[in-house]
């Protein structure tokens, strides 16, 4: 069956078009990730340090418990990566007012600034993308990512897209 732009031929893609699609994903999450590991490698931190980075700046105040349940790590690896953010300056970690036994977490300026070159190189990727693509593609990207994701996960994602600062 030819590819074509018809969605009615989306409802039948063979084993073929879809590990294309499979393979398009792996080379994108490649090409996607590797202007922030560039910059993380030279601090010696890796996409861990990113991603704890991304959703502190997009949520601050975030708790430590809100934040494994977003990355879906484990408590020992998140210390891990906390420990090394806050020993160098980047996260900020306060006592809870109301619950002195949670942990809010907060960029520092230096965080911020890294967090800012981080996603840069990011949005400069996808702006070129999604320019090149065009709208209809943009909002079908999205669709297809979304309908990928487990429905806890999109419950996830749609409070963080719609509850964090910045919007759409």
């Amino acid at each position: 069956m030819a590819e074509t732009g018809s969605g009615e031929n989306l409802l039948f893609l063979t084993d073929e078009q879809l590990r294309k699609g499979i393979e398009a994903m792996f080379f994108a999450y490649r090409a996607f990730t590797a202007d922030p590991d560039r910059i993380l490698e030279t601090m010696r931190y890796g996409r861990a340090h990113h991603r704890a980075v991304h959703f502190i700046n997009r949520q601050p105040g975030l708790t430590v418990t809100s934040l494994l349940g977003v990355l879906g790590v484990t408590k020992q690896s998140l210390n891990r990566v906390l420990r090394t953010l806050i020993e160098d300056g980047l996260v900020e970690s306060r006592v809870g007012r109301d619950d002195r036994r949670e942990r809010h977490l907060y960029l520092t300026a230096k965080g911020a600034a890294l967090e800012a070159q981080l996603s840069d190189a990011q949005r400069a990727r996808m702006r070129a993308a999604y320019r090149a693509a065009g709208p209809q593609a943009v909002a079908g990207f999205r669709q297809v990512l979304e309908a990928m994701m487990d429905p806890d996960l999109r419950r996830q994602y749609h409070a963080l897209r719609d509850g964090a600062k910045g919007g759409e």
